[in-house]
């Protein structure tokens, strides 16, 4: 109860702030609205789960004048189908808040339909010459490459995720400073919902085109952390890659840490159409019951793996200006196991998209087998 009050007092600070200044122009609101219509099924022959999902997204950013800006995010989900209907716990595990504030609650909760709204963004930010601090709930990419991120350790997020492009966020204070225009130095530290607590430190600079960078930390009140990440290009091809290694504190001078290592390249060609491949290996990876966890299962940076190997590739092709088609695959050697997911984005008009994805998973681990196939139809109004 009392972190739900501090939350509220909170953002009506900073609204209170705002609303204070004299310039009419303080507060900006964008977001989006659409319907998504999914189907699951293991097989043609087989039962079908349809649910339909109703996401509207709604983000107000001010700005208290040029030092100060604030940002208040969220998300509103009316999840209606089978999943709801058959499975009791299903309202209760989309109404979870991993953070250290508990800010998403099911307004609405009923037997057929629930209707959650989560607040994922909300931070004020000062920033004076090299100098920038923010507070709240944010988002901290300290991530390189584009599918897999080791050294993203505050917000840690699923690839197959692909209707929350914004990404989860952090209850944490994040403090930057810019030594150089192509360096900075961050320190930041979050809390969870069970109060573990992530605190890492990162340096990051520029050499001979590439974007280089060092960090360290404590992770989940659990792991001693060290990593590594790049990105340049030699030629017309980019160059990506990230390291990490996470050590238990309790075990520190034992070898029983996990290492995780990624890197991949990706190419944009002269229509526009861009390929692109990454491997990660892992010499500890997760031993998950089922596909499912791995779908749907809260991930942290050093749970990536589920297999010592792991590839992906992707292809994306702008058939007209207005239709992109793509498909991405992914091949788990370990779970006997793959991932291909074609998808096709067509612009009805300028803030108007149609969009249809399929997932298909295929693996066999110690336990079981499974085949499942997902499609997804969304049409997604912007302003």
């Amino acid at each position: 109860m009392g972190r739900k009050l501090l939350i509220i007092s909170f953002t009506v600070l900073i609204f209170n702030q705002a609303l204070s200044q004299e310039t009419p122009e303080f507060l900006t609101l964008n977001g989006y609205v659409s319907t998504m219509q999914s189907v699951m099924f293991d097989s043609l022959s087989g039962p079908f789960i349809n649910d339909n999902l109703v996401h509207n997204r709604l983000n107000f950013k001010g700005y208290v004048n040029e030092n100060i800006t604030f940002a208040a995010e969220f998300r509103n989900r009316l999840f209606t189908g089978d999943m709801v209907r058959s499975v009791p716990s299903y309202s209760e595990m989309i109404g979870e808040d991993q953070g250290w504030v508990d800010m998403s609650w099911n307004i609405l909760n009923e037997q057929s339909f629930f209707l959650n709204t989560t607040i994922d963004r909300l931070w004020v930010d000062f920033n004076y010459r090299k100098f920038q601090a923010r507070v709240g709930r944010q988002r901290i990419n300290w991530g390189q490459t584009l599918v897999w991120n080791p050294n993203d350790v505050f917000n840690t997020y699923s690839f197959f995720d692909f209707d929350y492009v914004e990404r989860p966020g952090s209850d944490a204070i994040r403090l930057q400073y810019y030594p150089g225009y192509s360096s900075a130095l961050e320190f930041a530290i979050k809390a969870d919902y069970n109060a573990d607590i992530t605190a890492a430190a990162l340096y990051r600079f520029n050499r001979r085109g590439y974007d280089i960078q060092f960090l360290a930390g404590y992770v989940g009140s659990e792991d001693i952390m060290a990593g590594a990440g790049w990105s340049g290009a030699f030629g017309s091809v980019s160059f990506r890659g990230e390291v990490a290694w996470f050590q238990q504190y309790e075990n520190f001078g034992d070898t029983s840490g996990t290492g995780i290592i990624t890197f991949g390249f990706d190419k944009t060609f002269k229509n526009n159409s861009m390929a692109q491949v990454q491997l990660m290996i892992c010499n500890n990876p997760v031993d998950p019951e089922n596909f499912s966890q791995f779908y749907y299962g809260t991930l942290s940076a050093k749970e990536l793996a589920f297999s010592k190997f792991t590839a992906f590739g992707s292809f994306t092709w702008p058939v007209t200006p207005l239709f992109n088609a793509s498909l991405s695959a992914m091949w788990f050697p370990d779970m006997n196991g793959y991932y291909a997911g074609p998808s096709f984005d067509y612009s009805i008009s300028e803030n108007v998209d149609l969009s249809i994805y399929w997932q298909h998973f295929d693996s066999k681990t110690a336990t079981s087998e499974e085949k499942i196939n997902i499609g997804f139809l969304r049409v997604k109004i912007s302003f």
